[in-house]
C-alpha cells in the first residue's frame, strides 16, 4: 500500500522557480540557489509544499539551461553542488520538497556525448543521438519541423549526416 505521505504532490502546492530571476544573493544581477534558500521562510509562510526549479545543470545557455552540457554539475552562475545540498537541507527543515527539472529529451551540442557522437559515423556513442542521411539532393531527411521553427534536422559537416533536434539546433535529440 502506498503511504499517503508519498502522495503529497497530488494535493500539494508547488511553486515553480526560475532561479536566474528569483533572488540574487551575491549582487551579480543573476538569481542563484543561495538566493532561493534565503527566501524559504517566505515560501513556507505561503504554504508551499514543494518548489520546482527550472534546470540548474551546466549549460551554454542557448536555451537557458534546457541545453544540458553536464548533467552532474551546477551552472556556476547559479551556485555549486554544495549550494544544492544546502538548499535541499534548508527546504527539508521547513517541510518543503525540492524538485529539480530534468531534461532527458536532448543535450547541448557541447555535451561530451554529442561531441563524441559526431566525431565519426562508427563512434560508439553515434546511436545515442538521432542521425539520418540527407536526401539525394542534399535536403533534410524529411519535412519535419522543430518546435522553435525551421527543419528538425541540421547537417553535420564532419560526418555528412543530419542530426535531429526538436527545439534549437544546439539541442540534439537523444535516441530513446
Amino acid at each position: 500500500m502506498v503511504d499517503d505521505r508519498d502522495r503529497w504532490w497530488r494535493e500539494g502546492v508547488l511553486y515553480q522557480i526560475y532561479p536566474r530571476s528569483y533572488a540574487d544573493s551575491n549582487g551579480d544581477g543573476v538569481g542563484d540557489l543561495s538566493g532561493i534558500a534565503d527566501r524559504l521562510d517566505h515560501l513556507a509562510w505561503l504554504g508551499v509544499d514543494g518548489i520546482w526549479l527550472n534546470p540548474v545543470t551546466v549549460s551554454p545557455d542557448a536555451d537557458w539551461g534546457y541545453d544540458v552540457a553536464d548533467y552532474t554539475n551546477v551552472q556556476p552562475v547559479l551556485g555549486t553542488l554544495e549550494d544544492v545540498d544546502a538548499l535541499i537541507a534548508a527546504a527539508s527543515e521547513r517541510e518543503i520538497k525540492v524538485l529539480l527539472d530534468l531534461v532527458p529529451n536532448h543535450t547541448s551540442i557541447e555535451h561530451p556525448w554529442f561531441v563524441e557522437s559526431r566525431s565519426s559515423r562508427d563512434n560508439s556513442k553515434r546511436d545515442w543521438y538521432v542521425w539520418a542521411d540527407p536526401k539525394a539532393d542534399g535536403s533534410p531527411p524529411n519535412n519535419w519541423q522543430s518546435s522553435f521553427g525551421g527543419p528538425t534536422w541540421t547537417l553535420d559537416d564532419t560526418t555528412g549526416q543530419d542530426y535531429q533536434h526538436k527545439f534549437l539546433d544546439d539541442q540534439p535529440a537523444l535516441n530513446w
